[in-house]
């Protein structure tokens, strides 16, 4: 915290801390307090609101009509006041009545006063009134007295709390309405089903005492609970038993990193300056890093941002005495971890016998944390709202990850149909297990590849598990997508060579990096990363190639990985054939420097181009030459050729896979293929979908690479389907597209038996 804003906490904190040990009454307490503020900050008013039987009331001011106080009254998000509590958000305008949700009230004589600016007053989560200044000047408030007066908040939620003036009667209604059932809808980071009681990872500390009596000794008991957190991070670190070396290690580096920090220390050290309690001074400097965390786009700058909420969070604890967590007192039954935000470190703190599922009220598909989960096999919901205000401690939860949806306390309806719903999933794992030892094969005896697609060491794994052919995508872009810092060769080339030796002869299909555009990197320069069309920007084989060392690194470390072994490397987001001469050119540079050393190489390199850019398909005839195997890249094809993000939750359903746009361009590139000898397979969602599948397979797709969960369901719908009757199908189909083709495909699907579930 900056000198001046410090000055000015620190002279009203020793204000409040008389008012709070005086004998007096609430309202004189509050009256006092309002005179404090206004003249520490030079301001014409200051006013307290309280939130009282579901209405926020004017409870002291001064600048203000006096006959206002108790008379006043907003609902929540109603006017500037109400839409601060309701936000739980700081206001900060120069011109009050310009806001759209101002509100006008005679009877407060505000009408002289232009600039205001109000912060909530916060206990447990929730606002339970607001704290605002006004003035005559039309200015905005400077950010020094914004921070003087969210530190006085925290003070005052604290005097309130004291003088019994939380609303019981609104903290009653909402535990009534918090005993029914809700049904909470989240984003899909991790799919799957679980049950379990609601389990909060850290319940809050509730900070009792904010204003301290001796700042010294405050000081000592930060920089004390700072060595005892950093030997904890350092234990983490040594015991950490997941995933390969580099990419649980890096994760954990990343954490570490901040644990280290100086300035965060700093800035607890100047809120402690203050006046606060080394609690409040830790509580004080969250929230602030909470206010510009949502400020921030990059998605990967956010993720760095909750890994330091997280460490405030046990840095709290160690402060307070209060170091159980949930997963140092233990899960004593199948759990739902319940969490803001949570650091991939904390995770791996859990019995995993017990751990069934995480509800985040943040979290992204890039977080680390949902990196970990996945390869864990445990179901997230991410981005559900009001998850603190409707899930209690205990509550029983149902995961749908398949839909993004919680059922908190279910009714015995719901129950009955999650439970069947879970039963039917469950029937179909035992069937999909016995196609396990099966080859793909259709009943015209027509040999297909399912392959994986992975990303993290543990992923191979699920080569025994499904029974899959091979891993068709390798993304080695999450080694570098996971790491604080940019990772070496000797760490890349020992992921790969690991990656080869549990695939045990199976084939893997590496592609190089796929970063930029959404994929940002920390390390690389920010101002290269920040583009308004990340999807269509400097990413991919086109940053690979304009940063040809990282490329070279990378190379090199597949060549050494792959000595003695036939290697497949595969070239991302290919836009003209230029590309891919200009890639291949560059690893066969790194085998001839490792041939001029002697060094043993890869018995056999096989290239390949990754089709996800349209115009690669005009010129197929001078690429196909050129390649051992060619990759159809759905997601990002669909999205290019519809003009659509496929991110954007209005698109989402809009452009259907099974369109003739879509169909009749992956027909028009497998015949062009099929005529130069070339293999092609597709790789991405489409593939993994049953009907999908099939209408690719009567396109004459013989190869796809899914996700693992995908491999059972694709495998039975092979095994059940007839490919010499289906082509000629597809073709008249195509030849004459019906309004809606997903519908004349599934008509045809049921009347031949074909599973499509």
């Amino acid at each position: 915290m900056p000198e001046r804003s410090a000055t000015s906490a620190r002279e009203i904190l020793t204000g409040l801390h008389d008012v709070m040990a005086s004998r007096t009454g609430a309202q004189a307490k509050l009256n006092r307090v309002v005179k404090i503020i206004a003249e520490a900050m030079s301001s014409e008013v200051c006013s307290i609101y309280l939130l009282r039987d579901g209405a926020l009331e004017l409870f002291a001011t001064i600048g203000l009509n006096q006959s206002a106080v108790h008379v006043t009254k907003l609902a929540l998000g109603e006017g500037l006041v109400g839409t601060i509590a309701e936000e739980v958000e700081l206001l900060n305008l120069d011109e009050a009545s310009h806001h759209p949700e101002f509100a006008y009230r005679p009877e407060t004589g505000e009408e002289l006063y232009h600039s205001f600016a109000g912060v909530p007053i916060v206990r447990n989560e929730r606002a339970i009134g607001v704290l605002c200044v006004q003035h005559a000047d039309p200015r905005p408030y400077d950010d020094v007295e914004i921070e003087a007066l969210q530190t006085v908040a925290m003070v005052l939620s604290e005097l309130i709390a004291g003088a019994k003036l939380v609303d019981k009667t609104t903290a009653a209604a909402d535990a009534r309405r918090d005993m029914a059932m809700a049904r909470l809808q989240g984003f899909k980071l991790v799919t799957g089903m679980a049950k379990g009681i609601a389990v909060y990872h850290q319940p809050r500390i509730l900070i009792e005492h904010t204003v301290a009596e001796d700042v010294e000794a405050e000081r000592q008991r930060v920089y004390s609970a700072f060595r005892k957190m950093r030997e904890q991070i350092d234990g983490m670190t040594a015991q950490a038993e997941f995933g390969t070396a580099g990419e649980h290690q890096e994760i954990l580096e990343t954490y570490k990193m901040f644990a280290y920090d100086e300035g965060w220390s700093r800035r607890i050290n100047e809120a402690i300056d203050s006046g606060l309690t080394a609690e409040a001074a830790i509580e004080r400097v969250r929230q602030r890093t909470q206010t510009r965390m949502r400020q921030i786009d990059d998605p990967l700058l956010a993720e760095r941002m909750h890994d330091l909420d997280d460490l405030s969070n046990r840095l709290l604890r160690i402060v307070s005495g209060q170091l159980g967590s949930a997963a140092q007192t233990g899960l004593r039954a199948d759990a739902i971890l319940v969490a803001r935000n949570l650091g991939p470190a904390e995770l791996l703190e859990y019995d995993r016998r017990r751990l069934k599922g995480v509800v985040l009220e943040e979290g992204s598909l890039t977080a680390h944390v949902t990196i970990v989960a996945r390869a864990m096999g445990i179901p997230v919901i991410g981005r559900a709202r009001d998850v603190r205000r409707i899930i209690g401690e205990g509550d029983e939860l149902l995961v749908d990850g398949d839909e993004g949806v919680v059922h908190v306390r279910p009714t015995s309806a719901v129950h009955r149909a999650f439970e069947s719903k879970l039963l039917v999933k469950q029937k179909q794992r035992a069937e999909f297990a016995a196609y396990k030892s099966l080859p793909s094969i259709t009943l015209d005896g027509v040999r297909l590849t399912v392959a994986i697609n992975a990303g993290l060491q543990d992923d191979v794994e699920a080569l025994k598990v499904t029974g899959a052919d091979a891993i068709g995508l390798f993304r080695t872009e999450f080694q570098f997508l996971v790491s604080a810092t940019l990772p070496r060769r000797e760490m890349q080339q020992k992921l790969y060579k690991a990656v080869l030796d549990a695939a045990a002869g199976k084939l893997v299909v590496f592609r190089t990096l796929d970063i930029g555009g959404d994929k940002a990197l920390p390390y690389l320069h920010a101002e290269e990363q920040e583009e308004e069309n990340p999807a269509m920007g400097w990413r991919a084989l086109r940053l690979s190639l304009d940063r040809s060392a990282l490329m070279k690194a990378q190379a090199r470390a597949l060549l050494e990985a792959g000595a003695g072994r036939e290697i497949h490397i595969m070239f991302p987001m290919v836009s003209e054939p230029w590309e891919f001469d200009d890639a291949k050119a560059l690893v066969e540079e790194q085998k001839h420097w490792l041939q001029s050393r002697k060094k043993q190489l890869p018995a056999k390199i096989n290239y390949g181009a990754m089709l996800e850019v349209p115009a690669l398909a005009e010129t197929l005839d001078i690429l196909l030459p050129k390649v051992d195997f060619l990759s159809i890249g759905t997601n990002d094809l669909t999205q290019f050729l519809f003009a659509a993000d496929r991110a954007h939750p209005k698109l989402a359903e809009r452009y259907d896979w099974l369109s003739p746009a879509i169909l009749r361009f992956l027909r028009r590139v497998v015949r062009e293929a099929q005529q130069h000898k070339v293999p092609v397979a597709v790789c991405g969602e489409m593939g993994g979908r049953p009907l999908e599948a099939m209408a690719l397979i009567g396109l004459g797709i013989r190869r796809l690479s899914i996700t693992p969960a995908a491999v059972g369901p694709i495998k039975g719908m092979v095994r059940s389907l007839d490919r010499s009757k289906l082509m000629p199908f597809v073709e008249d189909l195509l030849n004459k597209p019906p309004e809606d083709m997903r519908a004349a495909l599934t008509r045809w699907a049921r009347k031949h038996q074909v599973a499509i579930g």
